[in-house]
Order: structure tokens, then sequence, then C-alpha cells
């Protein structure tokens, strides 16, 4: 018997063989695809791979070049191919859950590729390559020896990451695609303000402030040594190669004209449409999300009306030019306002179990916005923490410009940042029995600063507004994020001026104007993303009312909360669908 009468007759028993015996399903074929794209996003994603404590991206900064964009966008095509060309109907519903995200994830991706501003425009006024290096000490593990030659492999990379950001921003300015020139006034102070005189005065320092038990006294001064190298010729370096690239060759291009908004930019008004679907996962237009805004702001400043009058005051706009120069309601130094956040938060927390039925174990601090970056910064933000990296969250409150931070605003700003809202959300979600795909690696920013915005109003439940002046400072929040709707359209869509979107929020909101300055420019240089949260916190609300009508006396607060919480961050219509099953189930029940 011949080698060819062999192989002719394996072919023959192959074919008469019934194939579904050795065929994948489509369930296989997902989850194997699923797997293989989470192994992809860790390659390609170092800052989230470290937060997992997987080590294989240790010592690596990423790669900014637009070389490793288009490689990235090749491997998302043939992914999405291969995706779509397994039968979704034929998955269960755990598994249909994840094909929406991630084919939405890809699609978005692809769609996004269309756009030279996607390319070239890489940071905005309130970030850059300098604020992810900062973030090292409070983003890195720092427990081992192989901790530390990781953490200051990083640092000593800086400068070759810095010439490939640098080339690829070249492009924008040889397209005209650069941010415009006043929301980016006093950007390089925040380049500036990291380069210390010596290392040890240096954020990276911080690092060496207390010997980890597990790190010999040898190990230890031996990675001194090296850590005042690294600072000086990797992070020193890095930055003022930066800072002198911003100064020298891309402030002096940056774009000037009386509207600042990217659809003066070219193909700006179809790059702007398509920011405007991607952060709320709807198919709104900038028209429609600007006529919704006009709609709540109207809403808002009715509501806002009835409290002036309950505090005693014959219009709004008395009781907020009260809010905004009565000394009372200002902080008088940077220990104190931190003192007071740091105190709210712990009364918040003790609401949770009231709320939810599912809470996260990763707890949060209260800290300051780093020195460095913390003028012209917005009045609060959250910093994602991570068990597997001993890190906590952290709720960071800016301490600049005290005469600009009310004190009435902190009950808004405390939930939304801290828990219920950030923390809560951001935190159970890294810990959901969810693909981890989905737990660390999805997140869209409706769902997030919708959240987080609808946790304000959680803040009436909880009695936190027990003064007309902090039932203001929460109807001037969210009269702010409803501006948003207004303001970020009319600067991208309808040819706004930067003074106009300014003055539209003096007019409506209870906010300071230094805020206000700050906010106007952030919209200006990071277009649409502000447009999520009312957008989120609308259909939140409207879910919430949807089920309070349907169960009646049978409507579990908690319940729905861990409903709304259960699949991590998503779409506003795989919400929807989620929530309206929920409600089916438990009027089945």
């Amino acid at each position: 018997m011949t080698n060819r009468f062999l192989a002719a007759s394996a072919l023959a028993l192959a074919v008469a063989v019934p194939q579904p015996l050795f065929a994948q399903t489509a369930e296989d074929d997902f989850t194997q695809l699923r797997e293989e794209v989470w192994q992809w996003t860790l390659d390609n994603s170092p800052w989230l791979s470290t937060s997992i404590g997987d080590r294989r991206n240790d010592g690596d900064l990423g790669d900014p070049s637009l070389e490793g964009y288009e490689q990235q966008l090749a491997e998302t095509r043939e992914y999405l191919a291969r995706l779509e060309a397994i039968d979704e109907d034929a998955l269960p519903e755990n598994l249909a859950i994840d094909y929406a995200l991630m084919a939405r994830d890809f699609r978005d991706t692809i769609e996004a590729s269309q756009f030279d501003q996607t390319r070239y425009i890489t940071f905005t006024n309130r970030g850059g390559p300098q604020g992810a290096i900062a973030g090292l000490p409070y983003s890195s593990p720092l427990f081992t020896v192989a901790d530390y030659d990781s953490y200051l492999t990083r640092i000593e990379s800086f400068p070759a990451y810095i010439q490939a950001f640098i080339a690829r921003n070249e492009g924008g300015i040889e397209r005209g695609l650069t941010q415009p020139c006043e929301p980016m006034e006093g950007y390089a102070d925040s380049v500036s303000g990291l380069i210390a005189e010596t290392p040890e005065d240096s954020v990276w320092w911080q690092a060496f402030d207390t010997r980890p038990s597990a790190i010999a006294e040898s190990d230890w001064a031996d990675l001194q040594v090296r850590a005042r190298t690294a600072i000086s010729d990797g992070a020193f370096e890095g930055l003022g190669t930066f800072l002198e690239y911003y100064e020298d060759k891309y402030a002096p291009n940056c774009r000037a004209g009386a509207s600042p908004g990217i659809g003066e930019t070219p193909g700006g008004q179809e790059y702007y449409a398509y920011r405007v679907r991607s952060f709320t996962t709807t198919d709104m237009t900038p028209q429609e999300v600007h006529d919704l805004g006009l709609s709540e702001v109207a809403r808002i400043r009715a509501e806002m009306e009835a409290v002036a009058a309950e505090a005693g005051f014959d219009s709004r706009e008395e009781f907020i030019e009260h809010l905004r120069t009565d000394p009372q309601y200002y902080p008088t130094d940077e220990e104190s306002y931190l003192a007071t956040a740091a105190a709210l938060a712990k009364e918040i927390d003790g609401w949770m179990p009231r709320l939810f039925g599912k809470l996260p174990r990763l707890p949060y601090t209260v800290q300051p916005i780093p020195a460095a970056s913390a003028p012209g910064n917005t009045t609060a933000y959250y910093e994602s923490g991570s068990l597997s990296t001993g890190q906590p969250g952290i709720y960071r409150v800016n301490l600049t410009e005290l005469d600009q931070r009310p004190l009435w605003e902190l009950p808004a700003l405390g939930v939304h940042e801290a828990v219920p809202g950030h923390h809560h959300q951001i935190s159970l979600q890294q810990e959901l029995d969810i693909h981890p795909l989905r737990a660390n690696g999805t997140f869209f920013t409706v769902f997030v600063e919708g959240w987080g915005l609808y946790s304000e109003r959680l803040g009436i439940e909880m009695g936190l507004y027990d003064t007309p002046a902090k039932q203001m400072g929460r109807l001037s929040y969210e009269m702010w994020r409803a501006n948003r709707l207004v303001v970020d359209t009319g600067l991208h869509a309808l040819g706004w001026t930067r003074q106009q979107a300014v003055d539209f929020m003096l007019e409506n909101t209870a906010l300071s104007e230094g805020n206000i300055n700050a906010e106007v420019n952030r919209y200006i240089t990071w277009p649409g993303q502000a447009l999520a949260y009312k957008l989120g916190e609308l259909k939140i609300r409207e879910l919430r009312a949807r089920a309070e009508e349907a169960l009646g006396e049978d409507f579990d607060l908690r319940a729905f909360h861990d409903t709304v919480l259960e699949n991590g961050s998503v779409p506003l219509d795989v919400l929807e669908a989620h929530v309206d099953a929920w409600i089916a189930s438990e009027l089945a029940a």
C-alpha cells in the first residue's frame, strides 16, 4: 500500500465521519476568540496588565507611535472579521453580552480610524505623557525587587517613549490638527512642574520613602543609586524634551480662530458626530443632544428658583451670587478642606449597605490632586485602585484656588467621585464574576459617568443636602452636566466661541468662574466626552422609574442597583435590555 493510497483513504474516512463530532460550536469559537482578544489586550496595555498583577509588560510604557496604532488597528479588523463569522444567536445570554460589547468596541475603533483627528490629536489640556509617568508611584506595585526593577525601567525608558510620542504629533502639526491656543494656556506648567531640583525632591522618590520588608537593605541601597540616575536621565530628560517640543513647536502651531471647536478642522463635523455616537452609545445627532440640553437646563432652572425662594432670596441669581461671594462657604486652608471632604466620605460610607446588596472589597482614600497638575485642573476626580497591586482607589480633591472651592459642593462631589459613584462602580466591576476582558478592559463613559451623576441624586435619599446651599450645590452640579449638552455641541457643531460657552455656564450654573473656565477648556480639547454624564444619568433614572412603576410595593432599591451594576460598564441599549429582563423576572416571581 503506497503512501498516496493511505492519504486518499484517510481523506475518504474524514469525509465519511460526521463532522459535528469534531467541530467546535459557536460557543466554543467565541470563548476561544474572547480569550485570545483578552491576551492581546494585555499584550498591548502595559498599565492594565500591571494593575491586575500580570507581569508580562514589566518595565514597558507602551507604544505611542503611529506605527503601533496602525498595527493594532489592522489586528482589530482581523478580530472583528472572526467575531462576525460566529453565529451570535447561538450564544447563551452571558456570552451574547460579551459578544455585543466586543463587537461594539471593535467597530468603534475602526470607525474612529476614518478620521485624522484620531491619529494626530493625542493629548488634551488635562493630560499627556507627563501625567502617565507622574502616576507611576501611585499605580505601581512596590513590594519586591522585581517590582522596583519594573518601576525604574519604565522611568528609564521615558525619553524613548517621548520621542515616539513627539513623532506622531508632528503629523498633526503638518495637517493643522493641533489643540486650540487659548484652552492650552498654562499647559507647559504641568510638564515643567514635575522637573524637580533633585531626584529626591521629585514625585518618583515617593517610592523610596519606606523600604518594603521583602527587600534587603543592600538591595535597597542599590535600587536607590539606580533611581537617582533613572529619575535624572529618564523622567527629567524626557520631560525636558517634551517641554522644549511643546513650547518651541507645538504651541506656536496651535489652532487660532474665533471658534475653537473640532468642527472647524477638516472633516471635523463628521468626526464630532462620530464622537457623540461613541461617547453616548446612542444614535443621537449633535443637534438632538443640544436640544435635549436646553430642555434640561430649563427644567433644572425652575427647581433652582424654588430652592432660592426657600432660602429667602428674591431670585435664583441673587442666591447664586450670595453662594459665590460669601466667605462662610469657602475653606480657609488646604488641610481643613481635605479633612472636610474625608469626613463626609466616611459619613456616606455608612449609607452603602442600605443602598446596595453587594459591596466591593477594595477600600478608597481621599488625597489631594498632585500639586504639579492641580492648577487649572477639575475640582476632583477618581483614580482607580487594584487589589492585585495593593493600591486603594483614590478620591482626589483639588486644593488650589480655595476661593473657588465652595463647601456646599462637597456632598455632590463626594457621592460622584467616591461612593456610591466611581469607586463603588469601578471597584465592583473589577471584582465581578465575569470574564476579565469585561471586568478590567471594558469601560463605556456613558455608563461610568452616568452612574456617577445618578449617584448624586442618591444623596437626596441619604439626607446629604440638608440646607438650601447644599441643595443648590446638587442642582448646580446637575445643571453643570445639563449645560455640557448645550456647550459641548455648541462649541464643536454650532460654531460657538469660547466666551459664548463661558457666558452660558455663568448664566445657568452656580459654579465659580474659575471652575467654569477650567471646564470649558476641557470640553474644547476633549470633544464629546462631557456629553456622557447627563445622557447616562437620564437613562438610569428612566429605568428606575420604569421598575418602580412596574413592581410597585415590591420594588427593591438595593436589588435594582445591584442589577444595574452586575454586568459592569455596558452601553445604554445593553443596560436597558438587562433591566427590562430583571423587571420581567421579578414580575414572574
